[in-house]
């Protein structure tokens, strides 16, 4: 039952691909790096407070007797709070998207000007420029996007960040629930709830009053290398993290974990704007969707293969190399190494540099 609503879910959720084009093609060039932010943010976030719902809401007749009894429907159905929580949340969403409007907002007209509906109150010169520069670009482009290596490269990096992304997830909840003879931090599943809300606060701040001006000073590649960098030894600190204890432990574990989510997301909207910066704007929805496909493959992966090698690690206590969570955040490391060198050239290419080799 849990695999085939996971997989029932994975079906029938575009949200993601189709948000990020939408997002690009509704803001000028310039603002990009703001709205890509805002929409690895929310993302961001979701990955955080959902499991924080589940931490908080789960089992209520256990945490909450006084106002939840054993005798009702949520205390014979312990998760189903939290089910019905996200469910009306995801209802309201839906109903909101009807008043979404159109993106594609720039049209040809029957004599091969462009011009503009609604959603744009007048058309300028810089208009004009962007539209006369898509249409050179669809010419440079070719139409089959699984030649384009400008964005397979990319999609490529992509997969290899989010199955360390998406095994971090499964890793952390079960390190931190996990006991201290085991290397864990021995935490309720309410702690580890606040962990991951305080986590989504601070990444909101970060992705929406940092992300966008440091982007704008070192670039999509920088910033991405640099947050797939920085993470390499936020990570190998984790295991010697679990050694705390007290105000400290929760003060170390709440800044790492804080810190450790605004890098991952960070790398994340670098390779957003990498993607959409590939393709033509009329190949944008496509692109989107092929990288989700991707994605979700490499993703398929993470849960069961974290929860392996977490439950590995767990047998190897007194191994001589790498014992017990040291192995686990080791492997982490390792991922991340590669999505960070596979950054480089020759691997990953840039959409001017695929532009100059048609032109030659």
């Amino acid at each position: 039952m849990a695999l085939c609503t996971r997989f029932l879910l994975g079906c029938f959720n575009s949200v993601l691909a189709t948000i990020r084009a939408y997002a690009v093609e509704i803001c000028r060039e310039e603002h990009r790096g703001l709205t890509l932010s805002v929409v690895s943010t929310s993302r961001g976030i979701g990955l955080i407070i959902g499991p924080a719902i589940g931490g908080f809401f789960a089992q209520p007749a256990e945490k909450y007797p006084g106002l939840f009894s054993q005798s009702s429907i949520f205390g014979r159905y312990p998760y189903f709070l939290p089910c019905l929580l996200i469910s009306i949340y995801a209802a309201g969403v839906f109903i909101s998207c009807w008043w979404l409007p159109e993106t594609l907002h720039m049209h040809e007209r029957t004599d091969g000007r462009s011009s503009c509906d609604e959603v744009e109150v007048s058309c300028d010169s810089s208009d004009a420029t962007k539209h006369d520069t898509e249409v050179e670009e669809q010419k440079t482009y070719e139409e089959n996007l699984l030649k384009n290596w400008p964005l397979m490269s990319t999609i490529i990096v992509y997969c290899v960040f989010s199955l360390q992304e998406i095994a971090y997830s499964e890793i952390f909840s079960l390190w931190a629930v996990s006991e201290r003879k085991f290397g864990g931090l021995n935490f309720s599943t309410q702690d580890v709830g606040e962990v991951l809300a305080i986590s989504g606060f601070g990444l909101l701040l970060f992705q929406l009053l940092l992300y966008p001006r440091v982007e704008k000073i070192l670039g999509p590649i920088m910033i991405t290398r640099l947050s797939a960098g920085i993470s390499i030894p936020l990570l190998s600190s984790y295991p010697y993290i679990a050694m705390l204890s007290g105000l400290t432990l929760h003060i170390a574990i709440n800044f790492a974990s804080m810190l450790r989510n605004a890098l991952s997301v960070s790398v994340v909207t670098g390779i957003f704007i990498l993607l959409n910066n590939a393709v033509p704007q009329h190949q944008r929805g496509a692109a989107n969707g092929i990288s989700m496909t991707a994605m979700s493959i490499s993703k398929a992966f993470g849960p069961a293969c974290g929860g392996a090698l977490f439950s590995w690690a767990q047998k190897r206590q007194v191994a001589t190399f790498l014992p017990g969570d040291q192995m686990v955040f080791f492997v982490l490391n390792l991922l991340q190494m590669i999505g960070l060198i596979l950054t480089f050239k020759p691997f990953l290419a840039q959409p001017h540099e695929r532009r100059a080799a048609s032109i030659a």
